[in-house]
């Protein structure tokens, strides 16, 4: 792990040391979420750096101090705001900003595919209404103009497909070199 970049083996410990708690009501980890949608990136082809945000995309939720069950008590956690505002400091926008938008790609696709609704967990559709329901016409349009709006789609696409109970994955040690490249076209080596 000491050849890794230092945002590396930092987002490696954050992983070991809070991966392990449940995520949300679904029936998989953090860290298997995690795991799941950088897989399902990786196997889809994407960049380093779209990889990169999917095994990152929920950060959030293992930087705040909320209880799992906030959405439960009406609560909007944000993770997704706080995710990139601690991702910004270790990564360029290619990967900060698909985290960023990943909540807000969720209320597109509810307004602009009419079958997307019926693919959410019930947890995921708690949490729309949590985070203000499908977008108006306006507020899509507004999303099309985002330079990274297609990559939080795709991001969005591989975080509702990451919550197969007992999934085989690659370790997150796997991803490292995902991490190491988007970490160095970020800010440099």
């Amino acid at each position: 792990m000491d050849n890794h970049h230092p945002v590396t083996r930092e987002v490696l410990h954050l992983f070991h040391a809070h991966g392990g708690s449940r995520y949300g009501g679904e029936n998989v980890s953090q860290l298997e979420h995690a795991l799941q949608a950088a897989y399902f990136a990786e196997r889809d082809g994407a960049p380093s750096t779209l990889i990169a945000a999917a095994l990152l995309h929920d950060v959030g939720h293992l930087l705040h101090d909320l209880p799992a069950d906030a959405p439960d008590q009406g609560i909007d956690d944000r993770h997704e705001t706080l995710g990139a505002r601690w991702l910004a400091s270790r990564f360029g926008p290619a990967v900060c900003e698909p985290v960023n938008l990943h909540v807000i790609a969720k209320r597109y696709l509810c307004a602009i595919d009419p079958a997307y609704f019926g693919l959410l967990s019930a947890p995921s559709i708690q949490s729309l209404a949590l985070q203000g329901g499908p977008m108006n016409a306006e507020e899509s349009r507004q999303f099309e103009q985002h330079p990274f709006h297609q990559e939080a789609v795709r991001l969005r696409r591989w975080d509702d497909a990451a919550k197969v109970e007992k999934l085989a994955t690659p370790y997150v040690e796997h991803f490292a070199g995902h991490l190491d490249a988007a970490a160095a076209e970020g800010h440099g080596a």
